[in-house]
């Protein structure tokens, strides 16, 4: 698996995934990688929770990590869902 070289802004993301995280003062890569991948994710599924899935989750590791999102290994996608079931319970 070849890693590219991560984006300061957040050009892997969708448009609307890129207004959701916006809106929740995220801007750049490096407001996730400050912030941690989890923590973001579980700002923007409060802020949007009918529309934000874990595919959300995925892309902003792999936007960390500088690959694809469906590269994920499962062992780090079940690590990252029990990160944000336990900050759930937070």
């Amino acid at each position: 698996m070849s890693k590219k070289p991560p984006s300061t802004n957040l050009s892997e993301f969708g448009e609307k995934s890129a207004a959701w995280l916006n809106a929740i003062g995220v801007h750049t890569l490096a407001d996730i990688e400050r912030e941690g991948v989890v923590e973001v994710y579980v700002r923007v599924k409060r802020a949007f929770p009918h529309k934000v899935t874990l595919n959300m989750l995925w892309g902003l590791q792999a936007a960390v990590l500088g690959i694809p999102w469906n590269a994920l290994p499962p062992e780090m996608k079940a690590e990252l869902r029990a990160q944000v079931e336990a900050a759930d319970r937070d």
